[in-house]
């Protein structure tokens, strides 16, 4: 099979290897699409996570091939989804349903081979049969950020009737839009992009602004929005000091994007406004990928968010760079790991 392999920093190769053998509790999985996102750029390019030699690539769906001893629940030829992140089960944080804090969380693509490649072999737990979903390959590639959202969501606490504010719309602020607007709150959607925004628009948000044009604060005075929920997606210091100078008392702030440097935060403010400020990482495999995997089919067509499969020999030109450059055409990149050539991304059913 062939495999896109991290080396080292900027060195990935396409290499051939041969197919791995799932263990006791793991399944082979032959993968059919690998969504490629940010995170797998930042490792190509400067490494802060991953343990090379390692096949990039954490979010995939594929087919059951083979399935290891004492796994039961999977059948061979079923249809999964992958969550990526790999949790012990038996660790404190575990025991309390919170596996993505697991004293030795490991990812798929990041500490062990993952899904930009033929085969992939992953412990069967991280596995979601989704066969009777009746959804397309290029879809389920968008489980594994979806999922993303919908765990950011339930930490925030956001309701039916609320006033929820996203400030980015990419990667994963995109899902956040559908997540966030599937529960009944009312989304305003903040970019630098007009195409971004009007995306937003499609994808559940009833208002969008310009970022960048006035302080947030002062936007959503004049739109007369009071957000209960504010998410910083853009992961950039100006966003966050914007998103915090325009929560109102009582708010909740999800700091989404993770920051690249340290942030000073007015916590004299914090405490006297009441303002929580919420973290959330990864998902909770169980609770937040069987809801990814429903809101994926809530809409009819992805191809405004991943338009476009790419095969394995373009993954550095047509997906890492630019997500690295911030010139992707796309807010998702899609891969074939079994095709010659680009295609247009399936999502109709």
């Amino acid at each position: 099979m062939r495999a896109a392999v991290l080396h080292a920093l900027r060195d990935l190769r396409l290499e051939e290897r041969p197919i791995p053998r799932p263990g006791a509790g793991e399944v082979l999985v032959r993968v059919t699409v690998c969504g490629v996102c940010g995170t797998d750029a930042i490792e190509w390019d400067r490494g802060l996570l991953s343990t090379p030699p390692v096949v990039l690539g954490h979010e995939f769906t594929g087919v059951v091939e083979q399935i290891g001893e004492g796994v039961s629940g999977l059948r061979a030829g079923a249809t999964v989804v992958c969550g990526a992140g790999i949790s012990c089960g038996a660790c404190r944080q575990c025991s309390r349903g919170r596996t993505n804090l697991c004293r030795t969380y490991r990812t798929a693509g990041l500490q062990v081979d993952g899904g930009l490649a033929g085969y992939v072999v992953v412990p069967a737990a991280i596995l979601l049969d989704v066969s009777e979903a009746g959804l397309p390959n290029d879809t389920l590639a968008l489980a594994q950020p979806m999922s993303i959202a919908v765990h950011v969501v339930r930490r925030s606490g956001l309701r039916a009737g609320d006033e929820a504010v996203i400030v980015g719309v990419g990667g994963i602020g995109a899902f956040l839009v559908v997540a966030a607007a599937a529960t009944g709150a009312r989304v305003t959607a903040v970019a630098r992009d007009p195409e971004r925004l009007a995306l937003a628009g499609r994808l559940g948000a009833a208002d969008g602004i310009r970022a960048g044009e006035i302080p947030l604060a002062d936007a959503l005075r004049q739109r007369g929005v009071q957000p209960d929920v504010l998410f910083e997606v853009s992961a950039t210091a100006e966003g966050l000091a914007d998103v915090l100078g325009a929560a109102p008392r009582g708010a909740v702030v999800v700091p989404v994007g993770v920051q690249k440097v340290p942030t000073s935060l007015a916590l004299r403010d914090v405490t006297l406004d009441e303002i929580a400020i919420v973290g959330s990482v990864a998902h909770v495999f169980a609770d937040d990928m069987p809801e990814a995997v429903k809101l994926l089919a809530t809409r009819a067509d992805w191809s405004d968010v991943a338009g476009e499969v790419i095969p394995l020999d373009l993954v550095v030109e047509r997906a890492l760079r630019p997500l690295l450059e911030g010139t992707a055409s796309q807010i998702k990149t899609l891969v074939d790991p079994w095709a010659e050539a680009p295609r247009p991304a399936r999502h109709r059913r």
